[in-house]
């Protein structure tokens, strides 16, 4: 490609070699980096070495389990979110999905959410235009914009530099200064021992800012990090509960099968007998997980992902005769790894592997033979991802929150082929997750 030579692979035993058994062998690389950091900087995404270690502890203790336990936030934004569902109309629930996770993320990280929900409902209340100068709609749509354009550098590879259209200057630079402000405030809070809230609980208020900002107060790279976490947080939830109810409205006897078993876990909201829904009952409803589980499997949110060998090395699989022998990897050499194509191997996960069936996350699976690297929807090794069970405790809340409101979901979309929309990470395409939302 462009005169730069790539191997791809699906085979996990050459995965895990990519991701942990040989991990100083290969990187992020340079070209990603040439790609991606106008928005992202130096940040856990972009950068290899010391740097990624230093920035990657910072963001660590964050993710405690005591801070991945806070719903009080989502419950707020999903409040508003339900508000903006109309009974019996057509919504794209995808869309929705989206203005919830950059809501509730930036809440999480810099304590203050750019309320794109909330402008929705006041919209949608009061009849008005839709107005895109408002500072928080505008940045979700700068921060899209970037990420567009981030992936057509990302395909120039080493000739990444000649793309920079002013669009894609002025989102970044959009981008760059409404977090910025977040961060200056931030800094001035500590310095002043002004800084922590609490909740309308009367209970510590976390914000990932505020804790990070202890730690040091460089605004760029409290700046990087709050759009490197941004960026995974967003776009990865918002596109898995796409899917989920993408599927679910494809296939009513999972739905109803699913609905029994939350209305058994966390009650039905419209008869009074909800019961409390937290970390451990979320986790604790099997079915649920598998659910989530399994649509990670067939539409992992990040697809496609790479590394470049730092020095001649090797991969396990793919050399000899019959390709089960090592392979060579010059230095240099870019190696992608489709998580997709591997997801849906009929020699790792039956002859069914196309298909949608939760069920199989109770069924006994071989994963010692392929290192339990056959699954890989967060990635793995040292550069797993650190808001994996963030992501999973949020999606699972709102779709048991979903359920608890609404009695039925109809689909609203005819075209029986399904469409992916794939940029950085994957979310549906053609007209989006067009649903339509019945209270009785």
């Amino acid at each position: 490609m462009l005169g730069a030579r790539t191997i791809i692979t699906r085979e996990p035993r050459n995965i895990q070699a990519l991701l942990a058994t040989q991990f100083k062998d290969f990187a992020i690389g340079p070209r990603k980096y040439k790609a991606f950091s106008p928005l992202l900087g130096n940040g856990i995404f972009t950068i290899d070495g010391p740097g990624w270690e230093i920035s990657r502890a910072l963001l660590r203790p964050q993710f405690a389990r005591s801070q991945i336990t806070q719903l009080e936030n989502l419950e707020e934004h999903l409040q508003i979110l339900m508000d903006c569902i109309t009974e019996g109309e057509e919504v794209d629930l995808q869309e929705l999905f989206f203005e919830l996770t950059i809501d509730t993320a930036t809440h999480f990280l810099c304590g203050e959410s750019c309320n794109v929900l909330l402008h929705r409902r006041n919209v949608l209340r009061q009849g008005k235009e839709v107005d895109d100068e408002v500072p928080g709609r505008k940045f979700a749509q700068c921060f899209n914009t970037s990420q567009d354009h981030l992936v057509s550098r990302f395909f120039l590879q080493d000739l990444a530099s000649l793309h920079n259209p002013k669009e894609f200057k002025d989102s970044t630079k959009f981008c760059h200064e409404f977090i910025d402000r977040y961060v200056k405030r931030a800094i001035e809070a500590h310095r002043s021992g002004k800084g922590g809230n609490t909740t309308a609980s009367g209970t510590q208020k976390y914000v990932f800012l505020e804790a990070i900002v202890e730690e040091t107060q460089d605004p760029i790279i409290l700046r990087d990090a709050l759009l490197n976490i941004l960026l995974a947080g967003r776009d990865t939830t918002a596109s898995l509960l796409a899917f989920v109810f993408y599927l679910l409205v494809r296939y009513p006897e999972v739905e109803k099968k699913l609905r029994a078993t939350i209305y058994d876990h966390f009650g039905d909201e419209c008869d009074g007998a909800e019961k409390p829904i937290t970390f451990e009952t979320l986790k604790g409803c099997h079915y649920l997980r598998w659910v989530v589980d399994e649509t990670l499997r067939v539409y992992p949110t990040v697809p496609l992902n790479s590394r470049m060998a730092v020095v001649d090395t090797t991969l396990p699989l793919g050399g000899g005769p019959d390709q089960k022998s090592k392979v060579f990897i010059p230095k240099g050499t870019s190696v992608e790894y489709s998580v997709y194509a591997m997801h849906r191997r009929e020699d790792i996960w039956g002859s069914d592997a196309n298909w949608f069936r939760p069920e199989r996350w109770g069924e006994p699976r071989n994963s010692k033979e392929y290192g339990n690297f056959e699954y890989l929807p967060f990635n793995g090794g040292p550069r797993i991802c650190l808001g994996q069970q963030f992501a999973l405790t949020e999606a699972s809340y709102t779709i048991v929150r979903m359920f608890q409101r609404f009695k039925r979901f109809e689909n609203a979309e005819l075209n029986q082929f399904v469409r992916c929309n794939t940029k950085l990470t994957m979310a549906v395409g053609g007209k989006g997750t067009f649903v339509k939302c019945f209270k009785s």
